[in-house]
């Protein structure tokens, strides 16, 4: 059984749930390598599906589904960021006050320990200094007290694609980002610790361990204290398998793709470009097995191009790959 990361690359529930649902349905997917175009299938049947991991924004187009998922026997859970950035950053999001009422409407119907807040990047300007931060997450966790018990965050990674996005940012809105000291950042966690605490919240630091302290645990995004919550008679240990340096997640299959997210927002590290990003939104076929498909692979029959691991047979002609089955 694996974990599905429906994805740390694009937002699934927002942009493509019915093209989830085709997959679930269909029983299995492909996943696309983003480096060499490679593709591989992955198994949606819910026996081989220990979990799903929702990253979104905006879960509502999912919402009317979920109760599908779960009598088929899926398990799952979210994690669903709200920063209510400026507009000049996070250009397309849903508006504030319609994403904290998506957020409680989802925990209310599956339950507090199934959402995970992400207040994450935290992004440092003369626009969003630490005072706009202390207010906005004051606000924000007032909203979301009792609907979630975990808030993951992270500083920005100033990536070359970020710093390029931000670049234009600045000079268009005469913005001045800044990269913290690991001194302010403890400063600043410190603090909102103290007011995620007041409202029952406990912080969990993403890929940075300079910032766990009292009151501050270390983020496994892909979490196996969840799953074993989700599937308490699931004892298997899972592997390590972090995405980057100090990262806590373990093994999980990612079934996204990079540049295909709508939002938009100027710090992300999955979007190169946005006008890129929703060319290949057009380009999504519900009904194809993979989320986007490159032109070197249009109209190629993935089922015949891929070769099992088991004797070099056609895909194709595989009873187990008809079945959904990933070797």
């Amino acid at each position: 059984m694996k974990i599905i990361s429906a994805s740390r690359r694009t937002d699934i529930p927002a942009f493509y749930s019915k093209w989830f649902l085709n997959q679930i349905k269909a029983g299995f997917c492909h996943r696309l390598n983003p480096y060499n175009y490679q593709v591989y299938p992955v198994s949606l049947q819910p026996e081989d599906c220990l979990a799903i991991t929702f990253w979104t924004r905006n879960p509502q187009p999912l919402l009317p589904h979920l109760d599908f998922l779960t009598n088929q026997g899926y398990v799952y859970y979210f994690h669903f960021t709200i920063n209510g950035y400026p507009q000049t950053i996070e250009t397309n999001n849903p508006p504030l006050q319609k994403s904290i009422e998506t957020f409680q409407k989802l925990s209310q119907k599956l339950s507090p320990n199934q959402i995970q807040w992400r207040y994450d990047p935290i992004l440092l300007s003369n626009i969003t200094p630490f005072s706009y931060h202390l207010e906005k997450f004051d606000f924000l966790s007032q909203q979301l007290e009792g609907y979630t018990k975990r808030c993951y965050f992270s500083f920005v990674n100033f990536y070359g694609k970020t710093e390029r996005n931000l670049g234009k940012v600045a000079v268009e809105n005469n913005i001045k980002f800044q990269h913290p000291s690991l001194e302010e950042k403890q400063q600043l966690t410190k603090q909102l610790r103290d007011i995620a605490t007041a409202r029952g919240i406990t912080l969990y630091s993403c890929c940075d361990d300079a910032l766990i302290t009292e009151g501050v645990e270390k983020a496994h995004c892909i979490d196996m204290d969840i799953i074993k919550m989700l599937r308490p008679n699931f004892n298997t240990r899972l592997k390590a398998a972090p995405t980057r340096e100090e990262c806590g997640c373990v093994e999980s299959i990612d079934i996204g793709i990079y540049d295909t997210c709508g939002f938009g927002c100027q710090y992300c590290y999955a979007t190169n470009s946005r006008n890129n990003a929703l060319k290949r939104m057009r380009e999504n076929n519900p009904n194809d097995t993979l989320l986007w498909r490159p032109a070197k692979l249009k109209d190629i029959d993935l089922n015949l191009k891929q070769e099992s691991k088991k004797g070099k047979k056609s895909l194709g002609s595989s009873p187990e790959y008809i079945q959904g089955k990933l070797f």
